[in-house]
């Protein structure tokens, strides 16, 4: 174990650094149910469990869940997963340079080299994945237009997916025909070039086929030098109710996504000039890009075999084109070309019995990549450096139990167990050298949990679980040593509700913490010796602890009900931090900040007008492991407006409004120096309006 701790290639990077020098989503758990959140129809698809259930299913959950409504969110601008999960507690999502790349992390998932392969959560659509096998995002993300709602399972909490991952796992639930009017088009954009225009096609044939298809544009000039982003969708589903109990779905998606990458910059490089592009990453220089062509093919059958059972079977396969110019510099450059396969499973079997509700469930996973790795000038490959065969396979087994063994109490119980397999192969083209790493990892997580109705608007619950999570190729490829897998303990407390405030008003809460203890976490660092490579340890013991809380309430100005304020914030306190370290001590982990508070306080009428202020506060966070180099706290005050009907909607959205110089994003080293270029700004003053029509 020794030689795998993370202690061992950091004390080696601090001594090299020192030698060279002296990194409108909205959270719902049977809370407050604002008007604008409502959903409106009866009509759900053949098979869908609904809004409605999903509400339900959250609080029978003992933990941290949050429902992100998806026509919430378009009151304002929806660039990327980042606008998505604003209002998700515990979660810290920031794109470098507001494209589709984001770095993502959930109760401290991924804080090491950021914008690397971005694992610790899991993301699936429809209850399929999209992550790959090995537990990586690094080729793409789901667009959250696409979906009709998702579920944000942070933790532990995320064991129904299969996931025991650190970060949880978030499922994309896709719109139908049955969610949609036959023809919709919207178009958005404003600052920095940005333009989105989709057109939705629906129809249900009778009472037993439904269709629908969505084509997207995405455009980007961006807000630096060497951002420009576009992307062409194709998301596609229909669905065929094979006899009264039994219905399936196909679904299709096309993408094809080119990214300039801006890179990151000094303090130095921000104070000069903060739109510049890194140093290599300009046309004229490296050209660095991340383009990707994926398509995935995928069907859910669903059997409601009576009242008390139900059965679920899905399969998915997607193919991930990568070409992504990454390094560029006098001695060494890399354009890596690879092809990834994801073959995905998944079964459910539910099951009332009396008090009991079961879950048993089974996921399993397979990732190919293969391809290579060729040095570059200005984005264009040149000779073939080394060939890459990687492979991953994950078997994930849930069995769960809710037991409702009194009136006001539910105990829950249950286990997941994994069975994980993970190789890498790298061969030089000019040697014929084999570089390989292989491990298998193994394992079996009991979860306990226990909800109290306190009354019936309020709830209070506890679990205590076990995170697992193997790691990754590209971490495996990265690592000193053959890689542990990351396993610990997570303590969780919390309470859901809502309370009436006089006849007309009510607020809302869903407060949980969490105090999660970690052996052999994964962290990776850049090595400062050679810039775009990567060095992989275990941690010997970290701790993981939060708390997240997410505030609402409707107040009524009026007796007629015709004026209303919505104020809603969400709040996210940890401490993720080395426990008693022998080179490191109990140093805070760099990467997330360790404070955040995001919120809005809207005023609406009932003609479907609504108007108010937007607030974003970020506190400071380190970007390297001894902590000696800070980026500073912000705050960011915006402006959101709009107006709906059935058929119409509109708005207007004004961020950073004072235009604040900030840090969106960063890189991680092992010590940093003043002069690293390892900070991504963030957005300046920015505005941008929208327009949907619904036939």
């Amino acid at each position: 174990m020794s030689d795998n701790n993370l202690k061992t290639p950091l004390k080696t990077l601090v001594l090299a650094c020192l030698s060279v020098s002296v990194s409108n989503a909205y959270a719902e758990h049977g809370t407050l149910e604002l008007q604008q959140l409502e959903v409106i129809g009866s009509s759900i698809a053949p098979g869908n469990v609904g809004l409605e259930a999903e509400k339900q299913e959250i609080r029978q959950t003992p933990g941290g869940v949050s429902l992100i409504d998806i026509d919430a969110l378009t009151e304002g601008q929806v660039s990327s997963l980042e606008d998505a999960f604003r209002y998700v507690p515990g979660v810290w999502a920031a794109s470098p340079t507001g494209t589709d790349s984001i770095f993502l992390s959930s109760r401290g998932s991924n804080l090491d080299a950021t914008g690397y392969d971005t694992n610790g959560v899991k993301l699936l659509q429809d209850g399929l994945p999209v992550t790959a096998a090995d537990g990586n995002n690094h080729n793409r993300f789901i667009d959250p237009l696409s979906a009709k709602y998702a579920v944000f399972a942070r933790g532990a909490n995320a064991m129904k997916y299969g996931a025991s991952t650190l970060g949880g796992a978030v499922n994309f639930i896709s719109q139908t025909a049955y969610d949609v009017s036959p023809l919709s088009l919207s178009v958005s954009g404003g600052s920095h070039g940005e333009r989105l225009t989709r057109m939705t096609a629906a129809k249900v044939f009778g009472e037993n086929v439904d269709g629908l298809v969505t084509i997207e544009n995405k455009q980007w000039d961006g807000y630096r030098d060497h951002s420009k982003h576009s992307r062409t969708g194709i998301y596609a589903n229909g669905g065929l109710r094979l006899s009264e109990n039994i219905s399936t779905r196909f679904y299709f998606t096309k993408l094809n996504s080119d990214e300039e990458l801006a890179g990151s910059l000094s303090r130095a490089q921000v104070r000069d000039d903060r739109d510049q592009a890194g140093t290599n990453n300009g046309r004229d220089a490296g050209h660095f890009q991340l383009d990707v062509d994926s398509w995935r093919l995928a069907n859910k059958t669903i059997w409601d075999i009576d009242n008390n059972r139900r059965f679920e079977f899905g399969v998915s396969y997607e193919e991930q084109e990568l070409f992504h110019p990454i390094v560029a510099g006098q001695f060494f450059s890399l354009l890596i070309d690879n092809r990834q396969r994801n073959l995905g499973t998944m079964a459910r079997y539910h099951h009332k019995v009396g008090n009991h509700d079961w879950l048993i469930g089974m996921n399993y996973g397979v990732t190919w990549v293969d391809g290579g790795n060729y040095f570059q000038s200005g984005g264009a490959k040149a000779n073939k450096q080394q060939v890459n065969d990687n492979d991953a396979d994950t078997l994930e087994l849930v069995v769960l139990d809710r037991w409702q063994f009194a009136d006001d109490w539910t105990f829950i119980a249950g286990a997941q167990a994994v069975k994980a397999n993970r190789e890498v192969r790298a061969t030089s083209y000019s040697s014929g050298a084999v570089t390989q790493a292989e491990d298998d990892y193994n394992s079996i997580n009991p979860r306990l949990g226990m909800i109290y109705q306190l009354n019936q608007n309020t709830s209070l619950y506890t679990n205590v679980s076990r995170l697992y999570e193997p790691p990754t190729t590209y971490q495996l490829e990265d690592g000193v040593d053959t890689l542990d897998a990351m396993e610990g303990e997570v303590l969780e407390v919390g309470s859901r509700g809502h309370m009436q405030m006089g006849n007309h008003s009510q607020w809302g809460w869903d407060i949980s913490a969490y105090y999660a203890q970690l052996d052999n976490e994964i962290l990776s660092v850049e090595d400062p010796a050679a810039p775009g490579n990567f060095i992989t340890s275990n941690a010997e013991d970290t701790i993981h602890t939060g708390i997240e809380a997410l505030l609402s309430a409707d107040i009524a100005l009026s007796e007629n009900l015709h004026h209303r304020v919505t104020p809603l914030v969400s709040l996210s306190w940890n401490r993720f931090r080395f426990d008693d370290d022998d080179s490191l001590g109990d140093n805070t982990l760099p990467g997330a900040p360790k404070f955040t508070m995001k919120g809005e306080v809207l005023y609406r009428h009932t003609n479907g007008f609504y108007f108010g202020p937007t607030v974003d506060y970020v506190s400071e966070r380190y970007a390297d492991f001894v902590n000696s180099y800070e980026v500073n706290s912000y705050t960011l005050f915006g402006l959101k407006s709009g107006w709906s009907n059935q058929n119409f909607k509109v708005f207007a959205e004004v961020r950073n409004l004072f235009e604040r110089d900030y840090i969106a994003s960063h890189s991680v080293r092992a010590v940093a120096a003043e002069t690293d270029a390892i900070l991504s700004p963030g957005a300046p003053l920015s505005a941008y309006v929208g327009i949907e029509y619904k036939l």
